[in-house]
């Protein structure tokens, strides 16, 4: 099984692109910064920066919404290549193939961390607090769980 769930911010502007003949599709590159869980010797958190394509109604997603710093969650599989660069050297290349994404904050969210979004709208979850979530009064007994 091939399965990849990833969460992180874009570290630059989708580029999206358009491919030739009879039907054209969208493809989408960009690379998204993932935190690792944890910090070594203390320093700083450090991220993992992973390079992503998706293709499709999935690439003109990124195309509308795919800003600098905007959070996203990602699932995809892992894919593989190579290539001879112009120096006749082998080159060997990893990248997430993207199937499904959601945002992973609210537009309130995302402005509070000092992205520069670009003014983009993202959409947020109607009925939501702040931290995007929605509110459920205390006390409710009306819960299908306890």
């Amino acid at each position: 099984m091939n399965k990849v769930i990833l969460m992180g911010r874009l570290t630059r502007d989708a580029e999206v692109r358009y491919s030739q003949g009879e039907s054209t599709n969208a493809i989408a590159r960009f690379s998204l910064a993932v935190d690792r869980r944890f910090r070594r010797n203390g320093d700083e958190q450090t991220a993992d920066f992973i390079s992503c394509i998706a293709f499709g109604k999935t690439a003109e997603f990124f195309e509308r919404f795919g800003r600098k710093g905007t959070k996203f969650v990602l699932e995809g599989r892992i894919q593989t290549g190579s290539y001879t660069n112009k120096d006749g050297q082998r080159i060997y290349t990893t990248d997430v193939v993207v199937e499904n994404a959601e945002f992973a904050e609210s537009k309130n969210a995302a402005s509070g961390n000092n992205n520069s979004n670009g003014g983009s709208a993202v959409p947020s979850p109607s009925g939501t607090a702040g931290d995007g979530f929605m509110s459920i009064p205390e006390g409710d007994e009306e819960l299908p769980f306890h």
